[in-house]
């Protein structure tokens, strides 16, 4: 990117995260990892600073490795820094999503899809719904993410879930519950993170396998905000339309203008894949959602 996108891409994320003004009594993290994660595998592979402001995950023959949010959510932001593996990382995954514990459990998911140097990054986005997901969409990363950290973020609120990368909105699932589409909204979900070995399908179908000669595999973490409902066995209290429960507002039901135009910059210039275009899949009968408005 030259400098001049570069110079208006922070513009416009500026503009953007003047919209996305929250409320600082709503804000639930400390910001401590180890407050507020808990390591869920292989706790010899998950490296954690002095002070708990960043964590690593490691990936080698041994294991993959994993940590989890103490606490579960029904609504709200959340925003984490991550560093993707760098090099020839052909065959990782590192999935960041939110999960429910249930059998027919809800998901929102980021997944990072391992390349071969000098290729570009995928980033695959799913969701699940009482279970079920085939709700793909993937694109390529416009940016290195592996020479630095970038925000990767999910807004999620009873009209609408937003996956976004420094603040640029790259997918949106509509709550088309009304007509009889599935969406998460009554399940808590916890945060989770992970980084395993996918080689039997995420670089080129599985095409290109891990290099184990180039591990280990490191991703990092840091400067997490988590802004949202924390769980209390009663989902009333995260659906009401009060001030700490900014994320419900009318305000937040659709893309800003702006949000729009960076919402179809995404779709028309790095957007890999659809599951909404993939008639061969679906036979030709395609989910409900992908015939109603986005937003």
């Amino acid at each position: 990117m030259n400098n001049c996108l570069k110079c208006r891409a922070l513009v416009i994320s500026l503009l953007i995260l003047n919209v996305f003004q929250v409320s600082v009594a709503s804000v639930v993290s400390t910001g401590d990892f180890n407050k507020d994660f808990f390591v869920i595998w292989a706790p010899d592979h998950v490296n954690t600073s002095s002070n708990g402001r960043e964590r690593s995950l490691k990936l080698d023959q041994v294991s993959g490795s994993g940590f989890a949010s103490t606490q579960m959510f029904l609504f709200g932001q959340i925003d984490m820094q991550i560093k993707l593996v760098p090099g020839n990382s052909a065959g990782t995954v590192l999935a960041y999503y939110l999960a429910s514990d249930q059998p027919n459990r809800d998901e929102i998911d980021f997944e990072f899809l391992g390349n071969v140097s000098g290729q570009p990054y995928i980033v695959q986005t799913n969701i699940y719904v009482d279970g079920f997901d085939n709700r793909e969409e993937r694109i390529y990363l416009w940016f290195d993410p592996t020479e630095d950290f970038h925000t990767y973020s999910i807004l999620w609120n009873l009209h609408q879930i937003v996956f976004m990368i420094d603040s640029i909105p790259i997918r949106l699932y509509r709550n088309h519950a009304d007509k009889g589409v599935a969406y998460p909204r009554w399940q808590p979900m916890s945060i989770k993170t992970s980084l395993w070995n996918g080689d039997s399908w995420a670089t080129r179908g599985g095409l290109d396998k891990i290099d184990w000669s180039k591990s280990p595999f490191i991703a990092s973490f840091k400067n997490y905000t988590i802004d949202a409902c924390v769980w209390k066995g009663n989902p009333r209290f995260c659906r009401a339309d009060s001030s700490a429960n900014w994320w419900n507002k009318r305000s937040f039901s659709t893309l800003t203008r702006v949000q729009k135009r960076w919402f179809k910059w995404v779709r028309k210039y790095h957007m890999v894949y659809d599951y909404c275009q993939d008639n061969q899949r679906f036979q030709n009968n395609l989910p409900k959602e992908c015939f109603l408005p986005k937003y």
